[in-house]
C-alpha cells in the first residue's frame, strides 16, 4: 500500500512535532509513508469564507499531488473532512472521489488499518501516567462520523482516538460532563464572533478541569492551538497535546514523560 503524510499548513507552521509525532507512530506499525514537499493547504480556510475558486485551485493541486498514492493519511479530523466531504465539488471525476475516500484521519487509519493487519497488537506501550480529557473536534465528529455526537438517535459509533488511547497502561480517561460540545475556534468564526469563541473555549476548559484532567488532547491542532492559547492567557495549569504525541510517548523509553514536558 502506498501512503503518504498530508501535514496540514497550521501543523507546519506552528505544531511540526504533531507531524513529526505522526510520522513516528506510523512508522511503528510497518508503514513508511511518502512525503511530497510540494503539498500545500487543503483548502479548507478558502471554503470557510467562500472562496470557492481558490479552494477549487487547491483541490485540484491537492490530486495532483496525491493521485499516485492509494491512502492519504493526516494528523487533523478538519483537514481530513474537508477533502472527503468537499473534493468532489471542487474537482469532480473518478481521481477526485478515490481520493477523497482514501484520505484519512491518523487514528482511523491506524485503526483501520488495524483491522486489516492486527498490526497494533504488536504495540508495546511505556505507562502514561496523566489524567487525560479527549476533545472531540467537531469536524472529525460530525463529518468523518468517529464517534457518537449526543444529539443523534444512530446506533453508537466507534471513535479511533478513544480506542487507542484505551490501550496506553496508566493513562486515565477523564469523564466530562459535555462530551462533543464545541471549543469555540471554528476557523474565522474565532475572529468574527471573539467573545463568543472565548466564552466556548473556556466552557471547554472548565469542563476538563472539572474532571480534574491534566492533558487536553484532540484529533486537531487547531482545536487544541485555540484553548491553548485561552490556558496560557488565563495562567490555567493544563497541557495540551495532540493524539499523535501521546501515542508517540507511550511508544517511546521515556513515555512517562517524553513528549509531556514541553507540551506547554
Amino acid at each position: 500500500m502506498r501512503v503518504a503524510l498530508f501535514v496540514p499548513c497550521y501543523v507546519d507552521q506552528l505544531k511540526p512535532e504533531v507531524g513529526l509525532a505522526t510520522l513516528e507512530v506510523l512508522r511503528s506499525v510497518g508503514i513508511e509513508p511518502a512525503f511530497p514537499e510540494d503539498q500545500t493547504c487543503c483548502g479548507q480556510p478558502f471554503l470557510n469564507v467562500g472562496e470557492v475558486d481558490r479552494a477549487r485551485d487547491l483541490g485540484r493541486r491537492f490530486i495532483d499531488v496525491f493521485k499516485d498514492f492509494d491512502c492519504i493519511v493526516t494528523p487533523s479530523g478538519s483537514c481530513a473532512a474537508t477533502m472527503r466531504r468537499h473534493l468532489e465539488e471542487l474537482a469532480d471525476g473518478p481521481e477526485a472521489r478515490r481520493i477523497a475516500a482514501n484520505t484519512l484521519e491518523l487514528c482511523e487509519f491506524l485503526v483501520a488499518h488495524d483491522d486489516r493487519t492486527s498490526c497494533l497488537s504488536q504495540w508495546t506501550h511505556s505507562p502514561f501516567h496523566y489524567r487525560v480529557g479527549l476533545h472531540a473536534s467537531c469536524h472529525a465528529l460530525r463529518a468523518l462520523r468517529l464517534g457518537t455526537p449526543t444529539e443523534t438517535r444512530e446506533p453508537a459509533r466507534v471513535d479511533p482516538a478513544r480506542v487507542l488511547l484505551s490501550r496506553i497502561p496508566e493513562l486515565e480517561l477523564i469523564d466530562l460532563a459535555r462530551t462533543d460540545e464545541c471549543c469555540g475556534f471554528g476557523g474565522f468564526f474565532s475572529i468574527e464572533e471573539e467573545a463568543v469563541s472565548n466564552r466556548m473555549g473556556l466552557d471547554r476548559l472548565t469542563d476538563h478541569r472539572r474532571g480534574r484532567g491534566e492533558i487536553i488532547t484532540s484529533t486537531d491542532v487547531s482545536c487544541l492551538l485555540h484553548l491553548e492559547g485561552l490556558a496560557r492567557k488565563r495562567k490555567i495549569p493544563i497541557r495540551l497535546m495532540h493524539v499523535a504525541e501521546i501515542l508517540a510517548a507511550s511508544l517511546s523509553d521515556s513515555g512517562s514523560s517524553g513528549g509531556v514536558d514541553g507540551a506547554r
